[in-house]
């Protein structure tokens, strides 16, 4: 799966979010996925299967379904229990 880690610039939180959901996902026993940090506005000129970024962009991802938002970037089980909820819904774990 390819997932994008996203914030403003593309820089700062959605490389320490990448990390973040890298882990994550390595304790949920996921792997093979292709995971990449991108600013807000690379999103719509590329393709992502999924797209992780901070609460602070719901109004910008607003009725996409392949995004989920979390409050803290840095925050491992938050992160992992909001990927699990979305794999698992989507029978992808």
């Amino acid at each position: 799966m390819h997932i994008v880690c996203v914030c403003g610039m593309g820089l700062g939180s959605s490389l320490i979010l990448k990390m973040t959901v890298d882990k994550a996902l390595s304790q949920l026993g996921s792997t093979g996925h292709n995971i990449e940090h991108w600013d807000a506005g690379t999103v719509d000129s590329k393709q992502a299967d999924l797209i992780v970024t901070s609460q602070d962009f719901e109004s910008r991802f607003a009725g996409r379904k392949n995004v989920v938002f979390v409050k803290n970037v840095v925050n491992t089980e938050e992160v992992k229990e909001t990927l699990k909820a979305y794999l698992e819904a989507n029978g992808l774990l």
